[in-house]
């Protein structure tokens, strides 16, 4: 596949992420305090597809790994904030089978061409585990956000989720910087003014 259409599918992913931080951030600026306005969560979901597809099309591990992590949580989000169940039937099928469906696809004779992702020629051994260790802090603030939610049974974005954002974004700013990967320099340069926007705000409310 040409490299403007891979690079085209992750920059539209990064947009939809970037636009889920700037209306939280709008939102949350209005009211002077973290809120989690429902687009957050539908966007996230399409957006974590669509970086899923590129992660594979560059034959990036650590990026299919971030996105595979997150994808139900955003779901689960979507579900406590009981906008789930306002989906057609059918999308919600879609959705949730269509990262099984992707994986299944890309089988190489009924298995994933493990060495394509593990031995990629581009991405050397240290980098590759500075990307997944990347991935899994930026990804475990999802994690935290979603038991802190369920403790809560509704959907909120606590301090924690902003301190984990702004470490894994760091690191995999320096991954996307080392790889010289645009989309995730892009996408997670605009991120960090944000995450430290949102910190400050649940400091300041605190107080």
């Amino acid at each position: 596949m040409k490299d403007w259409i891979i690079y085209s599918i992750g920059f539209i992913a990064q947009i939809l992420f970037s636009s889920r931080l700037i209306i939280q951030w709008i939102t949350s600026e209005k009211q002077r305090k973290v809120i989690t306005p429902n687009t957050f969560w539908t966007l996230s979901l399409i957006a974590s597809f669509l970086l899923f597809i590129y992660g594979y099309l560059r034959l990036d591990f650590a990026i299919m790994l971030g996105q595979s992590l997150t994808y139900y949580i955003y779901i689960r989000n979507l579900q406590l904030q009981k906008q789930w169940q306002k989906f057609p039937k059918i999308v919600q099928i879609l959705l949730f089978t269509i990262p099984i469906l992707i994986v299944i696809f890309y089988y190489n004779n009924n298995k994933i061409d493990l060495d394509l992702l593990f031995q990629n020629e581009n991405i050397p051994t240290w980098l590759l585990v500075l990307g997944i260790v990347a991935q899994v802090i930026f990804t475990l603030r999802f994690v935290y956000q979603w038991i802190h939610s369920e403790r809560q049974q509704t959907s909120t974005l606590p301090m924690g989720f902003w301190v984990l954002s702004l470490v894994g974004a760091g690191l995999i700013l320096t991954y996307a910087i080392i790889r010289k990967d645009p989309v995730l320099f892009i996408g997670h340069l605009f991120g960090l003014v944000i995450y430290a926007r949102n910190a400050y705000l649940i400091r300041q409310s605190d107080d």
